[in-house]
């Protein structure tokens, strides 16, 4: 009866080691390990592992194990960190940014993106992330999550979904840029990932308040003066 007793005592203090385990990691790419690169040099590959810790990357169905540093492709599907000491666009937060770009491949068009598995805590209502770019996917457990435009800073728009139905889930989280007939080279930059118990905003409360808005801009500009 005491070994019984004394079993169960020491296994209740590993269940939350456990679920801190599955936590989403290094959402706003900020865990590089990597040697900086003079400014105004372009990079080569770097593995994976150094470049984005807890993530994997894949460029349409093929898994890739290193991305490129400080470089990008042109026309070519790929992935790159950006940082430290970039000197070009795309850096949207920090010291690091990442950019997917879709593109042509020898398959053909392909979407570039990564993904890692992780558990979405109890209260969370939202996903939100900060973007440059246009036509990219967020997917949760291979579900997409639909985004709306929350706000704009000077080089990105804050987007945010509701994740509210997975929380206390634990699945995949997957970012892409998407190749589309109209935008087949493709290149998004992506930041400061975050999951929020901020409630995300219905697009029609949001298309809603746009009108407001307008509407009264105009009766300001229509105003009599005095």
């Amino acid at each position: 009866m005491k070994t019984a007793i004394l079993m169960s005592l020491a296994l209740v203090p590993v269940m939350p080691i456990v679920q801190a385990q599955n936590r989403f990691q290094n959402l706003g790419f900020e865990s590089a390990n990597l040697t900086p690169i003079p400014q105004g040099q372009h990079g080569n590959l770097v593995p994976i592992g150094q470049a984005l810790p807890g993530w994997s990357a894949f460029v349409g169905s093929l898994q890739v194990t290193e991305v490129l540093q400080n470089n990008l492709l042109a026309g070519g599907a790929n992935i790159s960190i950006l940082g430290p000491d970039w000197t070009g666009p795309g850096i949207i937060e920090g010291r690091y940014s990442v950019v997917l770009q879709a593109g042509g491949k020898f398959t053909g068009l392909v979407n570039a993106s990564i993904s890692q598995t992780g558990w979405v805590p109890t209260g969370v209502e939202s996903i939100q992330l900060k973007v440059s770019g246009s036509d990219f996917s967020v997917s949760f457990a291979g579900q997409n999550v639909p985004l709306i435009p929350l706000s704009s800073g000077a080089n990105y728009t804050l987007y945010g979904g509701d994740v509210a139905p997975y929380a206390g889930q634990t699945g995949e989280l997957t970012l892409s840029a998407l190749t589309v007939p109209n935008h087949q080279f493709n290149s998004v930059f992506f930041d400061s990932i975050a999951l929020s118990a901020e409630v995300v905003p219905e697009p029609s409360v949001i298309g809603l308040f746009a009108i407001g808005l307008s509407l009264l801009g105009w009766r300001f500009l229509h105003q009599p003066s005095c």
